[in-house]
């Protein structure tokens, strides 16, 4: 149960729509299920006698009864009330109830209180209410309402769990401030995909991801097309921000400024500052081995792979200073890898980025020092620019997000564990947003390794295979028999024609971090593999293919009979490992 709170100054207006077809005709039988006097209240969708001029002339009164000078600007007060998706369609009664006791939770009209607000409950659809309220008391006082929408949210968890409805994530007051319900019809009428601060809000986080200092900032908002304006103090200084779409006026033609803070509470000017102030730091390396060629591009995502991995380490500790820290940091990478993701990817990146900003904050201090290393390769991506869907920059890409998924995972759990439920939701999604960029971006590149895998010779397969017995005796049965198995053996061959001991690199890759919360630990291996052993990440070369170790030469076979090629046949194409010798 969702309730939505926001204020405005029409009355009338408001009515209108409530009691009108909607959009799209999708209003039903708009009617009264509740109100301060029902008696009081004409309902136009039962009395064809009322009026909606004469519903609004008696909720407007005690506004009305005011000298102008201490009339509220904005002296509706609108709050829809929406069941969950799946949650049984509640009753007329039921809806009453549900607006009383919100009404009484929020402190617009208190149980047994004659002076309170006047108010109605208007119902046009089966799974939500709109409550509608002017903002003055019978004897001229404005309501108590401070924090309502908090109290509103309670009193929807205590409904729910009464009535058997689905109980929603309980928040904790970090959540960024979503679009009103005007914000939304708005953007319905003007043809918006989504409401303007929204879209705010993720072109301010992009414009925020590995900046190195304000003026790198401000100057990215201004090449995203954004209009900005400083709020500059007597002595000079910026002591604020804010921003706006072209386009986006109101009526008066006036353009829509949203300040950092209404954005989110970490976009504040001084919020940013102090993630400012913690500077970058040059940790980008240049490859060597077999990937010295790459692109910038590649080379960013390989290093914030290597990043990424450090974050899992503290996130798996119990410092939860430093956790709070690494998770700004990785909010800021994903920022940074889903405004320079090939198209292939680019909408699940996206998706995954706003989603887990939500994860990215709570009531538990980040020290922020210690997330300089995600910014900074955040930053190094940026700078970067756009990556390939395709050769050294999508595999480097889809190696970033196999580490991105388990990040988000680990995120999942410590917020869980300390009953953060709105943020674990959070990186759960941009988990599963992740897993899908993943999948794109690798399926090329994971079938080539694979189809190489299985070229290889039974003896070496095998020796590979007992390299993994021995490194992960709990779990090789289950890697041997994934669809990755093949790619994992081609990975190893050619880490050793390039000089590497795939004893040494495996038991490297495993060290790096568990295996359990992977999805394909195979997959992972793979990734980790490539990343520490320095090799190309899109593809063997046709080299790596003659060495005489792993391709022995063969001796000429005699000429195939019948029999022979009906009994290849019946021969499974796959290959386990054989009894060690």
């Amino acid at each position: 149960m969702v309730p939505d709170i926001s204020t405005g100054g029409r009355t009338y207006g408001l009515l209108v729509y409530l009691y009108g077809p909607g959009r799209r005709d999708e209003h039903i039988d708009p009617h009264i299920v509740a109100a301060w006097s029902p008696e009081l209240a004409p309902d136009p969708g039962r009395d064809p006698a009322a009026t909606l001029k004469q519903l609004t002339d008696r909720l407007d009164l005690p506004v009305l009864a005011l000298p102008k000078d201490r009339r509220p600007a904005r002296h509706v007060w609108h709050c829809p009330v929406r069941t969950a998706p799946g949650d049984r369609h509640l009753t007329d009664a039921e809806w009453g109830e549900v607006a009383r006791r919100i009404v009484h939770a929020t402190g617009i009209a208190e149980e047994g209180d004659d002076k309170a607000c006047r108010w109605i409950a208007v119902r046009h659809a089966d799974d939500h209410i709109h409550i509608v309220a002017t903002l003055k008391r019978e004897d001229g006082r404005s309501p108590r309402r401070h924090e309502d929408g908090i109290r509103a949210q309670a009193e929807c968890r205590k409904i729910e769990r009464e009535w058997g409805l689905q109980v929603l994530n309980q928040g904790d007051g970090t959540a960024a401030q979503c679009p009103t319900s005007a914000e939304r019809s708005k953007a319905e009428r003007t043809g918006r995909a989504e409401p303007p601060r929204e879209t705010l809000r993720e072109q301010v986080r992009q414009a925020l991801a590995g900046a190195a200092d304000e003026d790198e900032f401000f100057r990215r908002l201004t090449e995203a097309g954004l209009r900005l304006e400083k709020r500059v103090a007597p002595s000079g200084d910026t002591i604020g921000y804010k921003v706006a779409l072209p386009g986006d006026r109101n009526r008066d033609g006036q353009a829509i400024w949203f300040p950092g803070s209404k954005l989110a509470p970490d976009l504040s000017l001084p919020k940013i500052r102090e993630r400012l102030e913690v500077g970058t730091v040059d940790n980008e390396s240049v490859p060597g081995g077999l990937v010295h060629q790459s692109s910038r591009p590649a080379r960013a995502r390989r290093n914030a792979t290597h990043i990424a991995e450090q974050a899992l380490t503290t996130l798996a500790g119990d410092h939860d200073g430093d956790i709070a820290a690494q998770l700004v940091g990785v909010g800021e990478l994903l920022d940074a890898v889903a405004q320079t993701a090939p198209a292939s990817t680019r909408k699940e990146l996206a998706e995954a980025a706003r989603t887990f900003e939500r994860a990215t904050r709570s009531h538990i201090r980040a020290e922020h020092a210690d997330h300089r290393a995600l910014r900074s390769a955040a930053r190094g991506i940026v700078r970067a620019g756009n990556a390939l869907g395709k050769g050294e920059d999508g595999g480097t890409t889809a190696m970033l997000l196999s580490t991105m998924v388990l990040v988000t995972v680990a995120a999942v759990r410590w917020h869980s564990a300390r009953g953060h439920a709105q943020q674990a939701a959070a990186a759960r999604q941009a988990a599963q947003h992740l897993r899908v960029a993943y999948r794109t971006a690798a399926a090329t590149l994971m079938n080539t390794m694979r189809a190489q895998g299985r070229q290889l010779p039974a003896p070496a397969r095998d020796r590979y295979a007992h390299t993994l017995e021995d490194a992960l005796p709990t779990q090789a049965d289950h890697l041997l028999c994934e669809p990755g198995w093949d790619a994992l053996a081609a990975t190893l061959a050619q880490a050793e024609q390039a000089g590497r001991d795939p004893e040494t690199l495996l038991q490297r890759a495993i060290a790096t971090h568990e295996l359990d919360t992977a999805d394909k630990p195979a997959d992972v291996l793979v990734w980790r593999l490539r990343r520490i052993g320095e090799l190309p990440a899109a593809s063997i070369p046709a080299h790596a293919r003659t060495n005489p170790r792993l391709h022995p030469p063969q001796p000429q076979a005699p000429k195939p009979t019948a029999t022979d090629s009906a009994a290849r046949r019946n021969t499974s194409s796959s290959h386990r490992p054989g009894p060690r010798r």
